[in-house]
């Protein structure tokens, strides 16, 4: 009976690094989101120059949303890795 527990004890494996590859694979989305708000926040000032200020406003108001999203999966790395 001992020599079951002793396996089963000695199979488990403790993976560690998963948090940061876990991360990474979370920071994907955001830098896709801001590579796309300021694309088109460019484009846009493109079209009418004279939005400038207000598009520059939005789109930093955008950006600091998305880079929520990351400090988020970088909170939940800490938390469930």
């Amino acid at each position: 009976m001992n020599d079951l527990i002793l396996l089963a004890q000695d199979s488990t494996t403790a993976l560690t690094g998963l948090g940061s590859i876990g991360y990474g694979l979370a920071a994907i989305g955001p830098g896709i989101g801001v590579g796309l708000v300021a694309g088109k926040t460019a484009e846009a000032m493109a079209r009418q120059p004279e939005m400038a200020g207000q598009l520059r406003t939005t789109m930093f108001l955008g950006i600091a949303f998305t880079e929520a999203l990351a400090l988020i999966g970088l909170v939940a790395g800490f938390l469930f890795a």
